[in-house]
């Protein structure tokens, strides 16, 4: 054996491997998940945002009684109505708007830089941001349900295809809201200007989207703009769950379409994904 191998079998970093980035990743899920809540404007306007919303359409329109599909037909509470637009809000709320604010201030306070320095990778940063998405997500659609069925008496679905739909939409939901709130969070040009940037983007689509508007009571140039982007098929995808089945005659194409919810969403997830890769950097560019 040659001095080199000798050294190279006994020197000191013999027998470590460095962590992968998989292991990385998830490791950082759990910092993530508490530097979530220890923020208390990321928890009030994500977290619980939809909370309040749905409190306040509940109060505010139960008195002009139920939405009905058409008229004579049996009719549903406004509580129960907007119930899957404001999921489909918690979703967007919670990856968009949650990752591209707090990573737009990272990168401006210099977190993201010294980060850059360590052996953390961007896949391992990715895996940790995105990780705290789908857990707040869990635990943010799971109270919203709760509080739906006890505290505003909102009959939850009974039939098992209905959670299985739940299920996928809300994955594909989150994952796609995740990559695309990494991807935004290179537009603000600072920390401080994150919000201003963000939070218009997204009331705008929230509005055209189906979630604080009756979306069939929209005009149809307006559908079809919202039709452009993953929340109104988020929103679209959540109502086939929790709405009656009349109801999908006020969709746009009279049909619940949840194939096309399907290929829509996973066509969204794919470009957040290149998008989010080809623009994180761990400074800016003309930092």
């Amino acid at each position: 054996m040659s001095a080199t191998d000798l050294t190279t079998a006994t020197g000191p970093a013999a027998g470590i491997r460095r962590p992968g980035r998989l292991s990385l990743g998830v490791s950082r899920i759990g910092y993530e998940v508490k530097s979530y809540f220890r923020s208390p404007d990321a928890v009030f306007f994500t977290f619980l945002f939809p909370f309040i919303m749905l409190g306040i359409f509940t109060a505010a329109f139960s008195s002009a009684g139920d939405i009905q599909p058409a008229p004579g037909m049996e009719g549903i509470s406004v509580g129960a109505y907007y119930l899957p637009g404001l999921l489909a809000a918690g979703m967007l709320l919670s990856g968009v708007q949650n990752l591209a604010i707090d990573i737009a201030i990272e990168k401006g306070d210099g977190t993201l830089k010294r980060l850059g320095g360590t052996p953390l990778s961007p896949v391992s940063y990715f895996i940790g941001k995105i990780g705290q998405v789908f857990v707040t997500g869990v635990l943010q659609a799971a109270l919203l349900l709760l509080a739906a069925a006890t505290i505003f008496g909102i009959a939850l679905p009974t039939e098992p295809e209905k959670w299985v739909t739940f299920a996928w939409v809300f994955v594909l939901g989150v994952g796609t809201s995740a990559l695309l709130g990494i991807a935004l969070s290179s537009v603000p040009r600072s920390g401080k200007s994150a919000a201003a940037v963000v939070i218009p983007i997204l009331l705008v689509l929230q509005f055209i989207s189906g979630v604080y508007l009756q979306f069939y009571a929209l005009p149809e140039w307006m559908q079809n703009v919202a039709s452009l982007f993953p929340l109104k098929w988020m929103a679209q995808g959540m109502r086939a769950v929790f709405l009656p089945e009349d109801f999908a005659v006020l969709e746009q194409n009279g049909a619940w379409d949840l194939g096309w919810v399907a290929v829509a969403l996973l066509a969204w997830l794919v470009i957040g994904l290149v998008l989010s890769r080809l623009t994180f950097r761990w400074i800016r560019r003309d930092a």
